[in-house]
């Protein structure tokens, strides 16, 4: 109609370019592919709006989808490796060993590494107390340190070192103090045997020849110092020492506690199994590490040193020296018991006089 023909005219760009943009909208229409179509950006097109260079929807998602495969298999394998790692953990139990109650690791005792020193006490040239039969005491001290440095070997302690010094008695002390410091030792043992005081001592002949005995007294002791820098540790030592030599069958000497014995007294730490406490001897105060004297029994009693001079007692004796090591040794990888708190230095300082001449040949151990 030629009113429409007018307005067609007046909307600005005549008939034509509206036939042209109806014709080329439907010729993209049969050349897109479906999938394009069914997308609805078409319109954009129609409107000329910079949205036509966004992606349609459907494709950004397709091709977001390889990029997020990669993340997924990344998620299994961790995964994966977590509860395999939680599996393992689980099956080997904790990680190394617990804190003890200061907060600090246990220390941990290897028998092959660990370093015993047993001194020999005395030397050939001052050789300590004479038996009743007039044998040195340096000859008993290292039989039975012989025998105790087997059974320590044979039962894994490689490193146990037999310590015999020369010379007078107090030189004689500094070396073997100063050889047990430079080593260093783990534990320090030193090996004696038992006598009494001069006033207490009885005459007899043996073999044609005047001799001494006392046959009151008999039984082996346990000596530690206060001064030692590791009072507790010996103290520990000792208690084991003195309670697997008991176990044994053996007793200990009682002598220590009586009067009789004047000022040669000496404070008792462990009435069940001889432990006493020597506060001045050389060889338990200078020593860096924790140190223990074994009295293994008295051979001025004529019956014990008998028994002292004979194979079976030694082994009796180093048996129980080895089973004390050992316990030491395991308790090392735990908590160390507080067996010190039965004897606090405190606790002794009246009964325990400094003077070195408190017990037989004090300046000779």
């Amino acid at each position: 109609m030629p009113s429409s023909g007018k307005k067609l005219a007046g909307a600005g760009f005549g008939g034509w370019p509206h036939c042209c943009t109806v014709v080329a909208a439907m010729a993209a229409l049969l050349l897109l592919p479906m999938e394009a179509s069914r997308a609805g950006w078409l319109s954009d097109v129609f409107k000329g709006s910079s949205k036509a260079a966004k992606p349609p929807k459907h494709v950004a998602s397709q091709a977001a989808k390889p990029a997020a495969a990669p993340k997924r298999r990344g998620e299994k394998l961790a995964a994966r490796h977590a509860t395999k790692q939680a599996a393992k953990h689980a099956a080997l139990g904790p990680a190394g060993p617990k804190p003890s109650a200061s907060g600090s690791t246990a220390t941990i005792c290897v028998p092959a590494k660990f370093r015993i020193v047993l001194d020999v006490g005395h030397t050939a040239k001052s050789e300590g107390a004479t038996s009743a039969r007039n044998v040195p005491e340096f000859a008993f001290n290292l039989h039975l340190a012989q025998r105790i440095e087997q059974k320590l070997k044979a039962a894994g302690f490689a490193a146990a070192k037999l310590l015999v010094t020369e010379g007078n008695a107090r030189p004689s002390l500094v070396r073997r103090v100063a050889a047990a410091n430079d080593l260093p030792a783990d534990l320090f043992l030193s090996i004696h045997h038992d006598s009494v005081p001069n006033k207490l001592l009885e005459d007899w002949e043996f073999e044609g020849r005047k001799s001494h005995f006392s046959d009151r007294f008999s039984g082996y002791s346990v000596w530690v110092s206060h001064n030692n820098p590791d009072f507790k540790t010996s103290l520990s030592f000792a208690e084991l020492l003195a309670k697997d030599i008991k176990a044994q069958g053996l007793d200990y000497a009682h002598q220590y506690t009586q009067p009789i014995m004047g000022h040669y007294q000496h404070p008792l730490l462990n009435k069940d199994t001889g432990v006493y406490s020597y506060d001045e001897l050389i060889v338990l105060r200078k020593t860096r590490m924790p140190a223990v004297l074994l009295e293994a029994g008295s051979i001025i009693n004529r019956d014990e040193e008998l028994k002292m001079s004979s194979p079976e007692r030694r082994d009796i004796i180093s048996s129980g020296v080895a089973a004390a090591v050992k316990e030491f040794c395991d308790s090392k990888s735990g908590t160390q018991p507080d067996v010190a708190a039965k004897a606090s230095p405190q606790d002794h300082s009246a009964q325990n006089p400094p003077a070195e001449s408190s017990k037989p040949e004090a300046t000779s151990r």
